[in-house]
């Protein structure tokens, strides 16, 4: 009999460079851990590959002169306003060093208490102190100063934004607020470098006057002067590589989830799916941040991934049409409700309390949380027993 449920493991691979097969190094490493490890692999299993891997072997790179060219040529290269980048070194430092190499003037807005993603400049018990309205008071930097003083510094990364932003160049003015078209008094073309509320901030900005208006998904969509791209994400998803160059999110990872899961099937007779994933979907709770900085979970996987759960609330029927039962006529009777569930459960009483969500998204936030994003060696997840479910043999 089973004796457990899901299971997750991260999987030990080589160090991968631009130009690895990734596929057959994958497959490879999978059925080494199996065998060297004592589980076998089954149909159903699924298969996680961060998207770090597959861009950096793709060779999906760009350098800021590339980046700058392209957003020279979109936006004019005179004046130019950024609005709503993530406050981090990593997600956007080297993309903000090439904003302000392509333009004369820079202006950037930032949002305030936070970022996008949960990032504080400042507290919200602060604001009210101040007597501040996020939603309608803007400030340049002397008066963001004026009112709420120099303790921005960010509790885990022990940086400063304002003034690290500020660093980057002689050209750059920085202005706050959370009404996207404040940025329109000081210039008329804006990159907005939000994340997921990217298009509503582009169509209040077109609406209210903006002449040249461009998303970061909108940059780097084909390659310039040889750089890497991405059609669907351009800059969004990006990493930090060296001092002048960033990773982009991976292309073509339809096929490669595609033939990898062929792959394995080749070489273990295992139906097993695959996916990509990046940042997970979860909420720290100690710092507020919302980790999801890429534009999704997951840019590709199979079929089977589609979707979203369809489970019974086990307790829910525990405290009331089998509260009479105990043992194993408890479980005997649960198990039978398990197997005549309805194909789907959406807004039944029966499956209230399980998780709303994406399959992809639960999955690649296991997976995230899994491989970490430091130093342990596992930039593949194997999940075993994720379609199983307390009436499976």
């Amino acid at each position: 009999m089973r004796l457990t449920g899901v299971t997750a493991r991260g999987i030990i691979t080589p160090i991968f460079k631009q130009g690895d097969d990734l596929v057959a190094s994958i497959c490879q490493s999978v059925r080494a851990a199996s065998e060297g490890e004592g589980f076998a692999l089954g149909d159903g299993d699924i298969i996680g590959v961060t998207e770090a891997v597959v861009a950096r072997t793709q060779g999906n790179y760009a350098s800021c002169g590339q980046i700058a060219e392209d957003i020279r040529a979109k936006l004019g290269g005179k004046d130019m306003g950024i609005v709503f980048p993530i406050l981090s070194r990593n997600r956007f430092s080297i993309m903000l060093k090439a904003i302000a190499m392509s333009c004369e003037k820079l202006y950037i807005q930032l949002s305030y208490p936070t970022d996008e993603v949960g990032n504080a400049l400042i507290s919200l018990d602060l604001v009210d102190e101040k007597s501040v309205n996020p939603y309608s008071d803007s400030f340049n930097n002397d008066e963001f100063r004026k009112v709420f003083g120099y303790d921005t510094v960010h509790r885990f990364t022990g940086i400063d934004y304002i003034e690290y932003y500020n660093s980057f160049a002689d050209n750059i003015e920085i202005v706050f607020s959370n009404d996207p078209k404040h940025i329109l008094k000081y210039t008329k073309n804006v990159l907005n470098c939000d994340v997921h509320s990217r298009f509503r901030t582009q169509r209040i900005l077109k609406s209210s006057g903006a002449e040249k208006s461009f998303r970061l998904d909108q940059i780097l969509t084909k390659s310039v002067k040889g750089s890497g791209y991405n059609e669907k994400y351009g800059l969004l998803g990006s990493n930090k590589a060296t001092e002048d160059k960033v990773k982009l999110f991976p292309r073509d990872t339809d096929a490669f989830v595609q033939n990898l899961s062929d792959a394995m099937r080749e070489a273990t007779g295992k139906s097993i799916e695959v996916m990509v994933y990046g940042d997970g979907g979860f909420k720290d709770p100690v710092g507020g941040i919302w980790e999801l900085a890429d534009p999704v979970v997951s840019p590709s996987h199979t079929d089977r991934l589609k979707g979203t759960p369809n489970e019974l609330k086990m307790k829910y029927f525990a405290d009331n049409e089998f509260s009479n039962l105990s043992g194993e006529s408890l479980a005997s009777a649960m198990k039978k409700k398990i197997r005549e569930k309805e194909d789907s459960l959406v807004g039944s009483m029966q499956s209230q309390g399980t998780t709303p969500r994406r399959l992809a998204d639960l999955l690649g936030s296991l997976c995230d949380l899994i491989s970490g994003s430091g130093d342990r060696g596992t930039p593949v997840v194997l999940i075993q027993g994720y379609f199983s479910n307390f009436a499976s043999e």
